[in-house]
């Protein structure tokens, strides 16, 4: 439950009809220094651009608001991030060719960040604490944004399916966890869910199986994806 000092970045816990967008001037002022600093940098402008355009609108539109009512909104929101948002910011730029330690380094970062944010002490400090806010949302982008380069400039296209194998049984991981959990884990939420017509287990049963059924299926296309290069790259071994 939120203390009746705290006062969340997004704002307090809105009711049906009180949603409202998060204009707030350091959250303006960092996407537009972002988005600047992107353009300038970028190979590939529009990629980047899409992908900030998706940033955007995950921390500024009512879903930020909504996010602090509802854990499962809070979930949809990290997914736009991780697996929309993040994707095209990195097509947007170039990076050296991904070794197959790197990727893997970086898809085990990818997996502690999204669990460490997704247990119930972690998230509840996002609540009393705008540093923690701040730092769920950059960790979770920063490490997104790495691990999806990786995956685009990966040397061996092995490594690649075997990294998008391994995020998505981890985040499926995550998201049964959380959905077959035996009572509700985010005490933020424990007044929030009833005037949206969910008690707080319902909500964090949806916010779970979000992540295990949009999320794995988004990282096993990837898997797929990759096997697709393992297999035109093998040699052709049919006889002339």
């Amino acid at each position: 439950m939120i203390g009746p000092d705290a006062v969340p970045f997004c704002g307090l816990p809105p009711r049906p009809g009180e949603l409202a967008w998060k204009l707030d001037p350091l959250l303006i002022g960092v996407l537009l220094a972002g988005l600047s600093l992107g353009w300038v940098w970028a190979s590939e402008r529009r990629g980047f651009l899409a992908g900030w355009v998706v940033l955007a609108a995950s921390l500024v539109t009512p879903l930020c608001s909504l996010a602090v009512a509802l854990f499962s909104v809070r979930v949809g929101q990290h997914l736009l991030v991780m697996l929309v948002a993040a994707p095209l910011l990195a097509a947007g730029f170039r990076a050296h060719s991904a070794a197959p330690r790197e990727l893997a380094l970086s898809a085990v970062i990818f997996a502690v960040v999204l669990w460490f944010w997704h247990m119930p002490a972690p998230y509840a400090l996002t609540f009393v604490s705008d540093v923690a806010w701040w730092a769920m949302h950059g960790s979770l982008l920063g490490a997104a944004v790495w691990f999806w380069q990786g995956v685009q400039r990966a040397v061996r296209a092995d490594a690649a399916l075997l990294s998008g194998l391994a995020t998505a049984a981890q985040m499926g991981a995550l998201g049964a966890f959380l959905t077959f959990a035996p009572r509700p884990l985010f005490t933020p939420h424990a007044l929030t869910t009833l005037p949206w017509g969910m008690t707080p287990l319902e909500d964090q049963q949806l916010g779970g199986l979000l992540m295990w059924v949009p999320g794995g299926l988004a990282f096993a296309g990837l898997a797929l994806w990759a096997l697709s290069r393992v297999l035109r790259a093998a040699p052709d071994h049919r006889a002339a």
